[in-house]
């Protein structure tokens, strides 16, 4: 098997404004590991392309003109689509911000950063990590729902120190780093924080720690 393509990240650039998508499509296609497979206007093409395109991760812009990207994320998750969603947006609201992760996007990433910084969200979001940009934290803890079950685990010092660097997107050898522990230690710790809040991956994480866990973060 060809291990540069097995690694190779397939895109699907949904985005209703054609100068920015193909310009963006040529920077992209320029990195290695990336390949842009589909490019798309509308929430119905990109439905139709993703099975077709073999694509592993969308970019999802969220003004798509008349369309809601919340709509196409809850489609694309009911259809089946098991690759990752980053949207990629010149801005949203809070309560927008808290429903698509809710919805299952990875990541978040405001239009105005560079194209090294998408380039390095796309890896990290590939590799199972969350991306939420700092620009969109403090409105997610404003507008998240305070409903949560009657009867909580406690989070630990270290069970939200750990969350608060998750949600700024640093991988497990960056948190090592900040904490001055080994990267199997960061392990454990999520591990445990897996098993306390019942979930499976990062990004059921953090959408139950906004959810559930606001007040003792």
């Amino acid at each position: 098997m060809d291990n540069t393509a097995a690694q190779t990240i397939n895109l699907l650039l949904l985005d209703d404004h054609e100068m920015f998508r193909q310009g963006l499509a040529r920077v992209l296609e320029k990195e290695p590991g990336l390949r842009v497979v589909a490019q798309c206007s509308s929430s119905a093409q990109a439905l139709g392309a993703l099975k077709k395109s073999g694509a592993s991760m969308v970019l999802l812009d969220v003004d798509l003109g008349p369309e809601r990207a919340l709509d196409f994320v809850t489609h694309a998750k009911k259809n089946g689509f098991e690759g990752q969603i980053l949207v990629v947006t010149a801005g949203i609201s809070g309560p927008q911000a808290v429903q698509l992760v809710q919805a299952g996007v990875a990541g978040i990433l405001h239009k105005q950063h560079s194209t090294e910084a998408l380039c390095d969200a796309i890896r990290q979001v590939a590799a199972g990590e969350v991306c939420i940009g700092k620009d969109y934290l403090s409105s997610l803890f404003r507008s998240v729902d305070q409903t949560k079950p009657q009867t909580q685990p406690r989070l630990t010092d270290r069970d939200k120190t750990v969350l608060r660097f998750i949600f700024h997107g640093l991988t497990n050898k960056d948190i090592a780093a900040q904490l001055d522990i080994s990267e199997g230690a960061v392990k454990a710790s999520l591990r445990q924080l897996f098993d306390k809040l019942g979930v499976r991956t990062r990004a059921q994480l953090v959408k139950v720690a906004l959810e559930q866990y606001k007040e003792q973060l």
